[in-house]
Parts: C-alpha cells; sequence; structure tokens
C-alpha cells in the first residue's frame, strides 16, 4: 500500500499503483502546449454554441438533454481546467458542479429530475471524484454516500438490465463505488458493488468465448457496440478488485487479444463503425471509443502494473487520438480509418454509421463523441505517473511534465519530466526535494525499446524492455535520471500482408495532399470535407527484416497534430499500385501481398499517423 496515497482496504486485493490525485501531475512543454490548443478550441467553447450544453440542459436545471452528454463534457472539462489551471475553465466547470452539488434530493437521487438510468449518473459520478481530488469540495461525499444509499435501495426493482447501457457499462459505477469506499470504508457499499456486478453483463465470458470474430452484418447492440467493449477491456480488473479471481484478473489482457486477433488495427484501437467491423483498414474507428480506451488501459496499469498496458496507452495516445482531430481541434471526425483517403458526406462500407462519418466538424454523425471527446488528453497527462506501494513513484507512460508529490519519510518531491517524447528517444528526470529521501522509483521500460539505456548522475543502470524498471535509493535534490529508448524502424505485417511503418511509440502513414472544404455549419466550428490532391495509392519497396529508410528529425512545435507541423519524416521508395482504387468513397481493400508493378519508383514521405488526416498506413508490399 502507499502511506499517503489511498490504496485499497481490506478485503480489497492490493493494486499494482495507486492514483495520484488530480492536479499531482502537470503537463509542461508540447504536452502543456496541446493541452492549451484543446482549451481554446471546442472543450473551451462548446457551451456558447452547442445546444446540448446549453443553458438548457437538463444538467444545469433546464428541460434540454438530460442523459449523458453534460457529465460527459464535465469528463474532460474538470481535469483540462485544473491542468491548466485556466481560471475561465475553472469557472465554467464549477457553475455545472455547483449546480449538480446541490441537485440530490431527500431519496439520494441527483441530476435531472426525469432521469432514472444509471449510466449518466455513473459518468457524474466519475466526475465527482476528480472534481473532489482536485477541490478538496466537502459536498462531494456525502452526495455519492447518499447516492449509493438511494441506489442500494432502488437496485432490487431498477435493475441494470432494464438501462441497457448501463448494464453493458457498469465498471465505470463500481469504480466509483470502490473510489467512495477507499474513503470512507463502508462494508455495505462493498455490497453494493457486487450487486452492480452481478446485474451487469459478463465481460469476462464474452472475451473468453469470443464469438464476433467478423465484421457484423447481424448486430448485437450491446456486445458488438464498438464503444461498450472499449470499455469493457478494463472491466474484468474491476472484477478482480471484488472478486480477487484470476480468471478475472487475466481477463483483460484476453479482451485486448481477441480485440486485436479479430478487428485490431496499426495505431492499438479496433475497429468500429458503430460495431466491430473486422481487420480491414478502411473500416472506422468511433472516436469515444478511443478515449474508452485509453481511459480503460490507464485503469489497468493502475490495478495490475503490465508494462504492456503502457505500451499500448501511447501508441493510441500518441497516434489514434490525435489522428482523429484537426490541428487546431476544432473539429473531429465520428469514425477515423487508418486507410483514409477521402472524407466526404457520402456512403461507406461502415455496420451501421451515417454518411458524414468521417468528415471533420462539431457534431457529424451523432453528438457522443462530441461531448465525450474531451477526457483523452487530460486523462493521459494525469496519469502519467502514479504512487507506488512502499511511497515511491512510478513513470507508466512518458511525455513532458511535472509531478509534485509525497514519498517516504513524508518528503514532498518536485519531479521534472523535460522530453520531446514521443517524437525523441531522450527523456530527462530532474529531482527536487528539501533534504534526502529514500524512495523507490519505477521506470516503465516499453518493450519495443530494445538497447533501452538508464543513467543515474551518469551512471549506468542497466534495464529490460517491456518491464518496470525499479530503482530503489536515497535521493538527493538535483539528482538526474537520463533513459534512453532507441527508436528502431520496425516492419509490422497487417492486412492481407501488408505492411505498416512503426518507429518506437508512433505509427507512420503515407503524407497526402489535402483540400478542406467547408460543407456545412459556421466557423471555426464548421463541418469540413478533405478530398486527397496527391495519389494515395501506393506499394512500397522495402525489406520487412532490415528496412532500409531515412529518418528526417523537424522541429516541435507549439502546434504538432497536421500535416504540414510533422516533427519527424519517414523516406521509402515505392510505386503506384493503379489495380487499387476506391470502393465506396474509401480506399478498397488492400491488395493481398505482395504485389507487383511496373510504374517508376517514386520517393514517399510518411508522417505520424496523427498529423496525417489523409492517409494510407496498411501497403501492399511489392515484390522485390
Amino acid at each position: 500500500m502507499n502511506n499517503f496515497y489511498t490504496s485499497n482496504r481490506q478485503p480489497l486485493p492490493d493494486t499494482a499503483f495507486s492514483f495520484l490525485p488530480l492536479g499531482s501531475v502537470k503537463p509542461t512543454g508540447w504536452l502543456r502546449e496541446q493541452l492549451r490548443i484543446q482549451a481554446d478550441s471546442l472543450t473551451g467553447n462548446l457551451p456558447k454554441f452547442w445546444e446540448s450544453l446549453s443553458p438548457d440542459s437538463g444538467w444545469l436545471g433546464g428541460g434540454g438533454e438530460s442523459w449523458e452528454r453534460g457529465p460527459y463534457y464535465l469528463d474532460g472539462l474538470v481535469p483540462l481546467a485544473c491542468l491548466l489551471d485556466d481560471e475561465i475553465l475553472i469557472a465554467e466547470a464549477r457553475k455545472w458542479m455547483d449546480w449538480m452539488l446541490s441537485s440530490q434530493d431527500e431519496s439520494g437521487h441527483f441530476g435531472p429530475k426525469t432521469l432514472v438510468d444509471w449510466w449518466p449518473l455513473g459518468v457524474a459520478l466519475k466526475v465527482l471524484t476528480q472534481y473532489h481530488e482536485s477541490t478538496g469540495d466537502k459536498r462531494v461525499i456525502p452526495l455519492m454516500e447518499r447516492f449509493f444509499a438511494y441506489m442500494k435501495h432502488e437496485l432490487p426493482h431498477n435493475r441494470m438490465y432494464k438501462h441497457m447501457w448501463a448494464m453493458v457499462r457498469w465498471a465505470d459505477i463500481v469504480l466509483s463505488i470502490i473510489w467512495l469506499y477507499n474513503r470512507n470504508g463502508d462494508p455495505w457499499l462493498l455490497e453494493l458493488a457486487d450487486e452492480v456486478m452481478r446485474q451487469g453483463y459478463n465481460w469476462t465470458w464474452h472475451f473468453d468465448d469470443f464469438a464476433h470474430t467478423r465484421k457484423q452484418a447481424d448486430l448485437y447492440p450491446m456486445r458488438t457496440h464498438v464503444v461498450n467493449n472499449a470499455m469493457a477491456i478494463k472491466t474484468p480488473a474491476v472484477a478482480y478488485e471484488l472478486t480477487g479471481w484470476d480468471e478475472h484478473r487475466r481477463g483483460a489482457l484476453q479482451a485486448i487479444e481477441m480485440l486485436d486477433k479479430y478487428h485490431g488495427t496499426a495505431v492499438g484501437v479496433f475497429t468500429g463503425d458503430e460495431h466491430v467491423a473486422g481487420k480491414d483498414p478502411s473500416q472506422g474507428t468511433e472516436l469515444c471509443a478511443v478515449v474508452e480506451y485509453m481511459f480503460s488501459l490507464e485503469n489497468l496499469v493502475q490495478i495490475l502494473g503490465d508494462p504492456a498496458f503502457g505500451d499500448r496507452l501511447e501508441k493510441i495516445a500518441y497516434n489514434a487520438l490525435p489522428g482523429t482531430f484537426s490541428a487546431d481541434m476544432w473539429a473531429h471526425q465520428y469514425d477515423q480509418q487508418a486507410n483514409q483517403v477521402l472524407c466526404t458526406i457520402d456512403k461507406r462500407q461502415w455496420t451501421n454509421n451515417g454518411d458524414d462519418a468521417n468528415i471533420f466538424g462539431l457534431e457529424p454523425n451523432f453528438g457522443c463523441c462530441t461531448a465525450n471527446m474531451h477526457q483523452g488528453w487530460p486523462k493521459f497527462a494525469t496519469n502519467l505517473w502514479m504512487a507506488t506501494p512502499g511511497d515511491g513513484l512510478a513513470a507508466v507512460a512518458y511525455g513532458p511534465c511535472r509531478v509534485k508529490a509525497n514519498v517516504r519519510g513524508d518528503k514532498l518531491v518536485i519531479v521534472n519530466v523535460e522530453t520531446e517524447y514521443p517524437f525523441d528517444e531522450f527523456i530527462k528526470i530532474t529531482l527536487h526535494m528539501d533534504s534526502p529521501a529514500a524512495f523507490p522509483l519505477v521506470l516503465r521500460i516499453p518493450g519495443w525499446a530494445r538497447g533501452a539505456s538508464s543513467r543515474v548522475n551518469g551512471a549506468n543502470v542497466p534495464v529490460e524492455p517491456g518491464s518496470l524498471a525499479t530503482i530503489e535509493r536515497e535521493w538527493n535534490d538535483g539528482d538526474v535520471v537520463e533513459l534512453t529508448f532507441p527508436m528502431v524502424v520496425e516492419v509490422e505485417r497487417r492486412y492481407n500482408d501488408s505492411v505498416t511503418i512503426k518507429r518506437g511509440p508512433l505509427v507512420y502513414s503515407l503524407k497526402i495532399g489535402e483540400r478542406w472544404e467547408k460543407v456545412r455549419g459556421e466557423e471555426p466550428h464548421a463541418d469540413y470535407a478533405v478530398s486527397p490532391t496527391t495519389p494515395w495509392n501506393y506499394g512500397l519497396i522495402i525489406d520487412p527484416e532490415n528496412p532500409q529508410v531515412e529518418v528526417i528529425r523537424k522541429t516541435v512545435g507549439d502546434v504538432i497534430y497536421g500535416p504540414d507541423f510533422a516533427p519527424i519524416e519517414i523516406k521509402v521508395k515505392g510505386r503506384r499500385v493503379l489495380e487499387w482504387g476506391m470502393e465506396c468513397s474509401s480506399a478498397g481493400q488492400v491488395p493481398q501481398s505482395p504485389v507487383k508493378s511496373d510504374e517508376p519508383v517514386e520517393e514517399l514521405t510518411l508522417i505520424p499517423y496523427g498529423c496525417a488526416k489523409l492517409r494510407i498506413t496498411e501497403f501492399p508490399l511489392l515484390e522485390g
């Protein structure tokens, strides 16, 4: 356990790490600039023009939208406001939170009076836990205690199955029950958590006997829904906290394995447009699934501590998350594609999404992502570091940040992380404290980082890829830990034996010329179609076992995630594959590799996936 940060009380099993309270980790460098971009765009401005977040919202006491959109928005706004210390955002968040905290009636119910569905209340509970951690508001815990007493009274007749979203997303509610139990120790809370789990869908069984191995023509609305599955990845581990069963402990890895095997994409997410859709890289992945997968992984790292979860978290955060936004974050997609060559309002081979699902805009296809997308970057930054058993600190993911936390001996330590990672191999960690402190420092060493090295004040400390390296010593003010993670270019074989280029945590895509055209709405929050101005149907000339490419490093600017701002380029050789054309307004199925082409050899430019809004990521491999 950790003596300074909340750990599981008995009889709950110990977790690998403890979350640091919101605000303990603050982004710096390029990551802070990215959060600033988010604050200055849709997140900071949505309530000014989006009806679902207007003063008439049911989550402000009005008669408007009264389901999930208000809590979804706050689930990103609250951490973003805290991380940036932005007074305008803090005031906006406080307005919503004050209403929520004053809305509870004598029964214990809170939120809109008409709301009887457990699911939106589950999101609101997550918001309340973050708000309490960042502000210490004394109203939060009594409200949660009264609400959970109300829930315990109501569940026998207002059961989870009556609210299908709640039934499959029950783990999010249990996380908040556990959060409260670890603070007040009331044993009846664990009885409530057990009852919620019993009434919820058994995702451990679902992934253990995985039946949905193909693109879904016959839809199973809850079981095959992409966002439900992204949330469900953490569910076996949440169940493990209640049962201690090994099958639950193993279940999250099984979930990831099944989704990767049958629906996985090159950037660590899985397809689902709206339902799981196989491995064709022209199928889409909903933005809500991206941010919820990240949240699942953050919880999996905390509960189970497997460094592979940190690897996956970085892969999604640094590729799939920015890949679905415009560079200024004023526009987002509902569905992104790994092979995405045209973003227009047209029929596509989605399982059941609409014709506008892959354009960039305010509310393409459906407004859930407009409300829910905000949690991605702030929660990632918040959870870069965690507290360890033995009163130490752990780096579970990497990005520029400043950590302020208590460690063994009740010493306050400030950790400065200076890096341009994931665009650079080098990470410098400097510790500051008033007096020496002996505590463990745990460092996640990525599985891909062959030849990784670590130095403490210039002295080598051996580390192994795919591990959690623990350095336990007496630390002094000014001590420096230097990490180097060699980023070797690798080739991954994918759908129809196609090839994807990777380097470190980044996946690389063909840079395609982009023409943006407004199709509706008002700027700066209008909807845009994106069309290619250069060819896209290339195969690569590359040796998958020994790729020879040129890596060009550029400046990491304040704006990163657009094709003109890419901090790294990779030069490769390729030829056009003329028979590879469009199908149903998307890139057609990737030809089976190897592919023959007599077209001229060209030098192609690849950029990080997150920078490329039009892209080819899974390429045919040309015959040698």
